[in-house]
């Protein structure tokens, strides 16, 4: 029986593991990607309940976290690292808005799951660029799903939206 009870117990710990995280860019490394050059300031921002509000009745998408990390761009724009959850990990990446609400750029800071990876390839993220709050963001549609990342597609997909809705709602606002 005490045997038994030890077999199972190395079984347990490997379940219990996280998941492999991969950290390919710090935050100045990405800033650096998305705008060349430029300075920045940071201006975080921690959400009221109404502008989390207005920003998922204009997403379309839950707000997780009521604070951001923002950084206001020297020459104009805003750059945000955001987190959304792939399968079953977290996905933290940044992406660049211009003052005129578009994608400029997005850049994957960490991956943790362990398939799905590819949304780092940089055809499919140049699908974001020049994109608006305006356009569907649909996988399959405006956005190409990726097979094996489908998860992780959707919800970078959506957290872009919603990004913009912040851009748009909140950081166009303060500044």
């Amino acid at each position: 029986m005490k045997r038994r009870n030890l077999l199972a117990a190395p079984a347990a710990l490997v379940i219990a593991v996280p998941g492999h995280a991969t950290i390919y860019l710090t935050v100045e490394q990405a800033q650096e990607a998305i705008f060349p050059g430029a300075s920045f300031v940071r201006a975080d921002v921690t959400l009221t309940d109404e502008q989390r509000n207005a920003i998922e009745e204009a997403s379309g998408v839950d707000v997780r976290n009521q604070k951001q990390q923002v950084w206001k761009v020297g020459s104009g724009g805003w750059l945000i690292v955001d987190e959304v959850l792939g399968k079953h990990e977290f996905i933290t990446y940044a992406v660049g808005l211009t003052p005129d609400g578009k994608v400029r750029g997005i850049e994957v800071l960490a991956y943790r799951e362990t398939h799905g990876y590819q949304i780092r390839a940089a055809e499919w993220r140049q699908k974001f660029v020049g994109k608006t709050l305006q356009d569907p963001f649909k996988l399959d549609e405006d956005i190409p799903n990726i097979a094996g990342a489908t998860l992780s597609c959707y919800n970078v997909t959506n957290g872009v939206k919603r990004l913009l809705a912040l851009q748009q709602l909140v950081l166009s606002h303060g500044s």
